[in-house]
């Protein structure tokens, strides 16, 4: 049968009904990938597995919950959502209202956002807001602006949204038969990791999972106020779907934390571009920055052993890496290899290279 969406696969899980007009993008069903090669390099006993969502229509997990923020505000009648973002959020939220017929305003951090986000939103039709400011003064504003503008908010701080990205921990679940031991994602807004244990919390109370996994979120070192324990005015790191020092889910992400016996932590953006190529280099997997904090983070917390060895770990991949080619571009130290198009130069190129 073919897929059709998260919300028609899981609409006896979300708050729609058979007469809700669903946008949708075919999102979700995203690859849960074990890793085979970096496990051997570390030395341990484990499966480690990636859920990359960067293979979402829009190249992130933001896809997960635009389709039911922009599905609800359609059902409420909105003609135009506006959000606050640092990429990934404007290029989906711009992508889900051009399905819907709708206008998307996308608030963004003025030089603040990788081109491939960028590229996006402009190509889908959205009206780009570009401010002198970060993420959390365009957040501040997309609050403010919705008492005096006819838009919905499609921000994480959207109820809905978690309901969409919450379905990501049911797939989970789905493919391994219960939930991991550990379960690892990068953190920014933090909307992300308190909708998974949602999710993996629905599952459990239903009785479909044995267990509840314990959640580990990652920040940037430069961007980390959940390892600070205070809010961050001037937050900088290169992965820029982090950089956020005022997390909208403060509340709901600490809440996680106590849960489920979890824990933050920070990486250095050399960990976290270190960790990228990696995984790039050793299982063929490309992400955006952001996402490798996941990897980063659960790497060391497996050589310190505060993650045992026989651990079953998913380390979210929020974003493919043509997010932000340019970051990527930079760490690749092989040069092209120019000749002349003749087949004993192309051979000598080959031979020489082995």
């Amino acid at each position: 049968m073919r897929y059709t969406g998260l919300i028609d696969n899981y609409k006896d899980r979300l708050p729609v009904d058979d007469s809700t007009k669903l946008i949708s993008l075919g999102e979700g069903n995203t690859p849960l990938i074990r890793l085979e090669n970096i496990p051997a390099l570390l030395g341990k006993n484990m499966d480690i597995y990636i859920k990359y969502e960067g293979l979402n229509p829009t190249g992130s997990f933001k896809d997960r919950g635009m389709t039911m923020a922009v599905t609800k505000a359609v059902e409420a009648g909105s003609k135009a959502i506006i959000c606050a973002s640092t990429g990934n959020t404007s290029a989906s939220a711009a992508a889900y209202a051009a399905r819907a017929g709708i206008k998307a305003f996308v608030l963004i951090p003025e030089g603040k956002i990788a081109l491939g986000k960028l590229a996006q939103a402009m190509i889908h039709g959205a009206v780009i807001i570009q401010i002198k400011g970060n993420f959390d003064d365009g957040m501040r504003l997309v609050k403010e602006v919705a008492d005096h503008a006819p838009v919905s908010i499609v921000n994480s701080i959207n109820p809905y949204r978690l309901q969409g990205q919450k379905t990501a921990a049911f797939e989970i679940i789905e493919e391994l038969g219960d939930a991991p031991d550990y379960h690892c994602l990068p953190v920014g807004n933090a909307g992300n990791i308190s909708a998974h244990w949602m999710g993996y919390t629905e599952y459990f109370d239903d009785k479909i999972a044995a267990k509840k996994p314990k959640m580990v979120g990652y920040q940037a070192a430069g961007a980390a106020p959940f390892v600070k324990g205070e809010m961050i005015d001037n937050p900088e790191t290169i992965a820029t779907a982090i950089r956020i020092g005022h997390p909208q889910s403060w509340d709901l992400a600490h809440k996680v934390e106590a849960e489920s016996n979890g824990w933050f932590d920070a990486l250095t953006d050399d960990e976290i571009l270190a960790a990228q190529k990696l995984l790039t280099e050793q299982e063929g997997i490309f992400c955006e920055p952001a996402s490798a904090a996941s990897l980063a983070g659960a790497m060391r917390d497996i050589n310190s052993g505060k993650i045992p060895e026989g651990s079953t770990i998913v380390c979210t991949l929020t974003g493919h890496g043509l997010k932000d080619p340019d970051t990527a571009i930079t760490q690749c130290k092989n040069e092209m290899i120019n000749i002349n198009p003749v087949m004993n130069e192309v051979r000598d190129a080959i031979l020489n290279n082995m």
